[in-house]
Parts: C-alpha cells; sequence; structure tokens
C-alpha cells in the first residue's frame, strides 16, 4: 500500500510540475528548473498529501503545496550541488544543474525555484488567505536562517574550521538543515485544516532526525548506482556525523528508537495515519 501511494503520489507532483513549468519561457534557465525537478522520491510532497489526507483535504487542493515543498526542496539541492558548496557532479543518478550546464545557471535556477515554491503555495485552488498566509510564513521560517539554511551555515562552519561537533550540536544542525523541511511537510495537512499541529510536529521531529541518521548509514554502507551520488564523502572529509560519533550499530538503534517515538506521536489518528507510520519505517528501511 505505501509503496503504491508514494509511486502515485510522485507521478502526481511530477505531472504538476510539468504543467507549471509548461507556462515558463522555454529558456535555459527554465530547462535546468525542469532537470532538477525531475525524479526522487518525492517525500516531503507525500507527507503533505498523506497529512492533508488525514484531514479530509482533498487532493486538488494539496497538491500545490506538495508541489512547492519539492520545488524548494530541488532548489536546495541545486545550490547544494554547486562548487562553493557540497561539489558533486551526481544528484538521483543524472549530471547535476551546474555541471549539465553551468555554475550561473544553477544558481538562477535554484533561485527561481524556492520563488516558485512560495507561489505554487499561494495558489487561491489551496485555501483561504489565512491558509496560504500561514503555509507560506511556517515554509519561510522552515527554509530560512531559522530552519534550513541556519543548517546548512552551521554545517559548512564546522567543515571550514574542521571542528569536531558534538551530539547535541550534530542533533541541532540536522533539526535545521534536513529536519525543517520535514516537519513543514508533515504539518502542511494540519495548517491546510486550521488543526492543531502538535501530534504531527512531534513525529515530523524524531522523523527528521531518523531521516538524516539513515542518511548517513547509507553514506557508509550504500553504493553510489543506487544511491544516485556519490557516497563516502563525508567519511572521507572527517566530517561528524551521526555514525561516526555513535558507530554504525548504534546509530541505527538511535534511528530505530527515533521511528518508534513518532509512530507513537500518532496515537490520537488511530489506525488513519497507518500510511504515515509506513512512512516512517521507510525512512530507516531505504536504500537510496
Amino acid at each position: 500500500m505505501f509503496t503504491e501511494k508514494l509511486a502515485e503520489t510522485a507521478v502526481a507532483i511530477q505531472e504538476q510540475f510539468d504543467a507549471v513549468l509548461r507556462l515558463l519561457p522555454a529558456v535555459p534557465v527554465v530547462q535546468a528548473m525542469a532537470h532538477a525537478t525531475k525524479g526522487g522520491k518525492r517525500l516531503r510532497g507525500f507527507m503533505v498529501m498523506q497529512s492533508a489526507h488525514l484531514h479530509d483535504i482533498p487532493s486538488d487542493k494539496s497538491i500545490w503545496p506538495a508541489t512547492g515543498i519539492e520545488a524548494l526542496h530541488a532548489y536546495s539541492l541545486v545550490h547544494d550541488d554547486l562548487p562553493c558548496m557540497d561539489n558533486d557532479d551526481l544528484r538521483r543518478g543524472e549530471p547535476t544543474v551546474h555541471i549539465k550546464w553551468d555554475e550561473t545557471t544553477a544558481v538562477l535556477a535554484g533561485d527561481a525555484l524556492q520563488t516558485l515554491a512560495f507561489e505554487l503555495v499561494g495558489k487561491p485552488e489551496v485555501g483561504s488567505g489565512d491558509v496560504r498566509a500561514d503555509l507560506s510564513l511556517s515554509l519561510a521560517r522552515a527554509a530560512g536562517a531559522k530552519g534550513m539554511v541556519l543548517g546548512q551555515a552551521l554545517d559548512i562552519a564546522a567543515s571550514s574550521a574542521n571542528q569536531a561537533l558534538t551530539l547535541d550540536e550534530i542533533t541541532a544542525l540536522q533539526r535545521g538543515k534536513t529536519g525543517a523541511l520535514i516537519e513543514w511537510s508533515a504539518t502542511a495537512g494540519a495548517r491546510l485544516a486550521g488543526a492543531d499541529i502538535t501530534p504531527l510536529q512531534t513525529y515530523s521531529l524524531a522523523l527528521g532526525l531518523a531521516f538524516q541518521i539513515a542518511d548517513d548509514v547509507l553514506d557508509i554502507t550504500g553504493d553510489a548506482t543506487t544511491i544516485g551520488k556519490a557516497t563516502g564523502k563525508d567519511a572521507n572529509a572527517g566530517k561528524a556525523t551521526f555514525v561516526s560519533l555513535l558507530g554504525l550499530d548504534e546509530a541505527k538503534r538511535r534511528a530505530q528508537s527515533l521511528v518508534t517515538a513518532a509512530c507513537d506521536a500518532l496515537q490520537p489518528y488511530g489506525a488513519n495515519a497507518d500510511i504515515l507510520r509506513e512512512t516512517a519505517r521507510f525512512v530507516i528501511a531505504r536504500k537510496k
């Protein structure tokens, strides 16, 4: 059930991207945007639509913020891959944007994807002005200097200074870098419905850390062909990760404990939240 739902959502989001991007000029930067938004698990968009379904919000409303969060995630990857950041040549098994085009196009494509995210979240089809304002404000906070960008900045600063981070410091860093967008995605359905976000927020905080631990594990145990990007970069760079501090086995146990906590947080929704529970289990079982 989960695998089929995830695949269906990925197709729906891709179709939405195709429809939106067709309305833009056929210029290289838009072609780069299309390249950057092809493929991927669409896990963030999936959580938007599943949390919306949990609150009886129809998919013709939730597809807009679901596509929006995937646009913002794509922007973050385009910029993250740049030579001044992680300097990656491969993403989702394809050349990164700055390799396929050039650095200038990659920067502009990322900028355009970020602004597109807010355009999609702000569409009248999404809901009332209050709902769209709440989604936009919370997304800005999750993506900016209180969330993802802060996490990225802390990560770069630690790497540049060759600074050994503590477990608490890595946890705080990853709550921003990875966790902030996951939190927004999981709580979007409640925001669409004007409902209490607390249970989904608790769920997403645990899930975000489990997701990052799983990424750290895959960087050690995965292969580039399956994952679609280079592996072993963190270890080779001497970067502090959950695996480097906890060890591989303890990191896996920590991720499993976080998934259990995430699932427990969904108790108020009963069996209706089973898909989100499966999502949490998938996060640490995935191979890419």
